[in-house]
């Protein structure tokens, strides 16, 4: 499916309705894929404030959020706590693994999952998803392999999409034309 092809009677529409939970990547989703280190090693941690704020919006509106990472990117914790809740599964070796964890902690099942991935690394989550979606600059190999493709690169605005298009298909999205 390429972006903003999705209708009411897609695949994507009929997904949207069910969607409880956004699951997605720190490096390439919500980072730009740039790892940034200052002069002592430390990584420098950086969010576009607009797919933060969709993070607090999905938060506020009952969904519930998880941030899975192959690596130690605690860095972003203080600034993911600011949104609220958000279930962060930092440096896990097995990310099939956080995903199922999260699914269970929540009572959630596959279909009740969006999940936005832009490498081979989340791939098997993306499989299982109810609502796989990978951002405009993700990786050629995922773009035959999810539903949707945002029209936003990783770290600047990818997040925000997906969450907004969520809660406005539900209704949720209080900024909406049909709130005016």
């Amino acid at each position: 499916m390429q972006p903003l092809q999705a209708d009411p009677s897609s695949q994507v529409g009929a997904a949207l309705d069910g969607i409880k939970a956004v699951v997605f990547s720190v490096d390439g989703v919500l980072n730009n894929g740039t790892i940034t280190l200052d002069s002592e090693g430390r990584e420098i941690a950086s969010l576009y404030a607009r797919d933060l704020v969709a993070i607090r919006e999905a938060l506020r509106n009952g969904l519930h959020v998880a941030v899975i990472s192959g690596r130690d990117a605690a860095v972003y914790r203080p600034l993911l706590e600011t949104a609220g809740p958000v279930d962060l599964y930092l440096e896990s070796g097995d990310r099939l693994e956080a995903y199922d964890s999260f699914k269970s902690l929540h009572g959630l099942q596959d279909e009740d999952c969006a999940c936005i991935a832009d490498d081979i690394d989340d791939l098997e989550i993306l499989k299982k998803a109810g609502l796989p979606v990978t951002t405009i600059n993700g990786v050629e190999y995922l773009r035959n392999r999810v539903a949707y493709i945002s029209v936003y690169e990783g770290g600047r605005g990818c997040i925000r999409e997906v969450v907004e298009m969520i809660l406005e298909h539900q209704g949720r999205w209080a900024y909406g034309e049909q709130q005016a």
